[in-house]
């Protein structure tokens, strides 16, 4: 695993976020918001697992690709 880099909820995900993920990550916040959860200091957290974007943010909603589709979780 290669650790990446952490940006706040609402701001600009790195540059090396696939645009794919970047859209999920976009559509997860807008549903945070309509669900009006307080992301104040919430992170994203981008890691690389086996050459492979994985993002992750603090409740534990993990983002990543399965070929060419975007697979997002959530934590229960």
């Amino acid at each position: 695993m290669q650790i990446g880099t952490r940006w706040p909820v609402g701001g600009e995900a790195p540059a090396s976020v696939p645009v794919a993920m970047r859209a999920a990550i976009d559509d997860e916040e807008r549903t945070l918001v309509e669900l009006g959860a307080d992301t104040a200091s919430w992170r994203w957290t981008l890691t690389w697992l086996e050459g492979l974007p994985v993002v992750e943010l603090d409740d534990g909603t993990t983002i990543r690709l399965d070929g060419d589709d975007v697979v997002l979780t959530r934590e229960d």
